[in-house]
């Protein structure tokens, strides 16, 4: 693939603010799988004073809850989950040292001034490829509630895993620039 950025996972500040609102990545390195369920227990714990069970400095969450995995597979089917079911907790976690997001869809305008403020990009993985994402996923650890089963957080060891930056840290949005010649049809 030519004009791909290759990328490493967890971000760097400075590879976080380096992404820009259409480029495509591939990412190696460890992405942590959380949803929902997951979101609201991790807020709920800094709410409470607590210590998180992941460390999130660095951190790329994928919005993801993959299916059962096959014999010798590291996971099933690995799809994005839509963004916006995080958007409630997402300011908090982007405080706390998350430098990076996968997901599918739209994001509300609070969570793109708070990825602005932290410089933070929110990247898409391409929705109904869930079985081809999950060849990319060498790796599927648990490391905090495992009662939630596949919206547990998890970390995922990945390679060449494919997303677009959808929204980048100065909050240019690939999906409104992207669509725009088309909207003129």
């Amino acid at each position: 693939m030519s004009d791909v950025k290759r990328i490493r996972a967890p971000f760097d500040e400075a590879t976080a603010r380096s992404l820009r609102a259409g480029d495509r990545v591939l990412i190696t390195g460890t992405i942590i799988a959380a949803r929902d369920a997951a979101h609201k227990r991790l807020v709920e714990a800094l709410a409470r004073g607590e210590e998180l069970p992941v460390d999130l400095d660095g951190a790329v969450i994928y919005y993801v809850g993959p299916s059962p995995a096959r014999p010798g597979r590291a996971i099933g089917a690995a799809g994005p989950t839509t963004a916006g079911r995080m958007d409630a907790y997402t300011p908090t976690l982007l405080a706390r040292g998350l430098r990076g997001m996968i997901g599918k869809g739209y994001r509300k305008p609070e969570v793109v001034e708070a990825m602005k403020r932290h410089g933070v990009p929110y990247l898409a993985a391409v929705g109904g490829a869930g079985a081809l994402i999950s060849q990319r996923i060498k790796k599927y650890t648990v490391l905090a509630y495992p009662d939630l089963g596949p919206e547990a957080v998890a970390a995922l060891e990945v390679e060449d895993f494919p997303a677009i930056v959808v929204i980048d840290s100065t909050g240019d949005n690939y999906y409104e620039t992207g669509q725009a010649p088309y909207r003129k049809l």
